[in-house]
């Protein structure tokens, strides 16, 4: 099993449980190294000290807050950890909510919430509590120096546990959802069947990075000596001049073409480069380290 990110107690009223923490996702992807053009060698990242011009250990570094330009208030590592919140070690449930009152934009991580042994029994009640009331939990909760509002919420089975942003860190946009244009009906039913074109039901395992996967190609490529061919890409869209006529026509395009989960492979497939079998072209050899 994979290690835990944080353990406790779950509280609710009287009732107290010990639980444990575990990413519930994390990114995927290819990463690279970067080398020195010439030679190929990985080349290092060091924190240099400025005003000495020197390299510094990470055992000398310490954190500070800039007060001013130039000016900093030192904080010892012992000095956090003497003010961290109760919730570092408790997480207590403060209010029961619908989920749908939630608004996705305040979404941030999902963590597995796991009861250890002896809070099995109260962590399944409240798992079926929530799952039949249709609501979740909101709790504080804090690690990595930070405190999280959360919200726990039955999954198959089980408690996920999702950190949210604060309001203040919700970002406005002026003027957005802001509009004087006026929609006619007739528009808006031929985009209504438009929609149930395209309807299908969500299914995740359909999608995946094209942009992964032809990196891995472009990688594979590259050591079988051979190259791939690249996607085209889309052309420039023309702009709108009848909105009517452009539904329509996209309407029409729709009819015969697959639906559901078939639609989503199928565009994905389009966006994958392919392997030519022809040799790779010849590059300038990169120059060889000096020894010392």
């Amino acid at each position: 099993m994979a290690a835990s990110v944080w353990t406790g107690y779950l509280t609710f009223g009287l009732i107290s449980m010990p639980v444990r923490l575990f990413s519930g996702a994390r990114s995927n992807h290819v990463s690279f190294h970067m080398l020195h053009r010439d030679d190929h060698v990985r080349v290092k990242r060091q924190l240099i000290c400025p005003e000495e011009d020197k390299v510094v250990a990470r055992d000398e570094i310490v954190k500070g807050y800039e007060f001013r330009k130039g000016e900093y208030v030192i904080i010892e590592p012992e000095e956090l950890k003497r003010i961290e919140p109760k919730t570092a070690k408790a997480m207590e449930i403060l209010e029961f909510v619908k989920a749908e009152e939630i608004d996705p934009i305040y979404f941030e991580s999902s963590y597995y919430l796991m009861a250890e042994e002896a809070g099995k029994r109260p962590y399944a009640l409240l798992q079926k509590a929530l799952e039949d009331s249709k609501h979740v939990a909101v709790a504080k909760l804090a690690m990595h120096n930070r405190e999280y509002t959360v919200f726990l919420r039955p999954y198959t089975g089980g408690l996920m546990l999702h950190t949210m942003y604060y309001q203040d860190e919700i970002r406005e946009v002026e003027n957005f959802g802001k509009s004087d244009v006026e929609i006619k009906d007739a528009e808006l039913r031929v985009a209504h069947q438009l929609v149930q074109a395209l309807a299908a039901d969500w299914e995740p395992k359909k999608y995946y990075d094209t942009f992964e996967t032809n990196v891995k190609e472009l990688i594979k490529a590259h050591l079988e000596g051979k190259h791939v061919i690249g996607v085209e890409k889309p052309k420039k869209a023309a702009p709108v001049v009848d909105l009517m006529d452009a539904l329509k026509q996209s309407l029409a395009q729709m009819e015969g073409k697959k639906k559901g989960p078939q639609r989503a492979i199928e565009y994905q497939r389009e966006n994958q480069v392919r392997i030519s079998d022809e040799p790779q072209p010849a590059k300038k050899a990169a120059k060889k380290r000096k020894s010392a």
